[in-house]
């Protein structure tokens, strides 16, 4: 890990705007596959919110903001343009625009977040924010495998109460994060739920948010080209979750 220099202000453009070069202050390995770019750069965006970042003559993709000061991206090495962002150094640049989207309300004094895979991203942004403002969040944290989780120490410094599922059962609870949701649920001790993760987690979890009559923002995942409602790449049941989400209302 290369420790961070001060982040210097710099405030996100209109999203119409070009992208921004922003320098890396920071790399660090959360696992095998995820790393965490810390930018030397402070944002104007709010938890859930998403900003697209572009390699010139590459690609461009989007990401979840895990933090806005500094600016922090946490990005899994999945395909081509996410090797190429783990093999940059601090100093090296990466072009950002946005922020896009609505993110989390916060609604409720007592919040129930679930994070799926790299889905918990944007938890640790809202802990955060919700810790600040002298409201309480548990974490349920579902993976694959102990390997694969990441954010569990974050989650905990920021505040928030955390609890792991693993599908292998090598850490935490063994099973779906589904199955440790839903007695939490039934207890009555929460009155909202967030998440973000694979959409079969979500649909999962709103139906489990309606019978247990707790309202829910659910952060949906989809692959966005432009950011701006313009290609339709990202449509989902009628909506398109740069515009209308990524948090929509269960």
């Amino acid at each position: 890990m290369t420790t961070a220099t001060s982040p210097t202000l710099a405030l996100a453009p209109p999203a119409l705007s070009l992208p921004k070069a922003v320098r890396i202050a920071s790399v660090t390995a959360e696992n095998e596959r995820t790393k965490t770019l810390i930018f030397e750069a402070r944002w104007q965006a709010e938890p859930g919110q998403f900003l697209m970042a572009w390699l010139p003559r590459f690609d461009e993709k989007p990401f979840s903001l895990v933090d806005a000061d500094p600016l922090t991206l946490t990005v899994a090495a999945v395909g081509p343009f996410t090797r190429l962002l783990h093999s940059l150094q601090p100093g090296e640049r990466v072009w950002l625009r946005g922020p896009f989207g609505h993110g989390f309300t916060s609604a409720g004094r007592r919040l129930l977040g679930v994070g799926g895979g790299y889905g918990v991203a944007p938890l640790s942004f809202l802990a955060r924010r919700l810790a600040a403002g002298g409201k309480q969040m548990t974490v349920v944290i579902g993976a694959r495998s102990a390997a694969d989780l990441v954010f569990v120490d974050r989650l905990r410094r920021e505040g928030a109460e955390v609890r792991v599922t693993t599908e292998d059962g090598t850490a935490g609870t063994p099973g779906l994060v589904t199955a440790e949701v839903a007695p939490l649920l039934s207890s009555g001790a929460f009155d909202a739920l967030v998440a973000c993760g694979p959409h079969g987690m979500l649909a999962a979890l709103a139906g489990l948010a309606q019978r247990y009559g707790i309202p829910a923002e659910l952060s949906w995942e989809a692959y966005m080209r432009c950011g701006m409602g313009l290609c339709g790449s990202c449509e989902h049941e009628g909506r398109l979750l740069c515009l209308d989400g990524p948090v929509l209302q269960a």
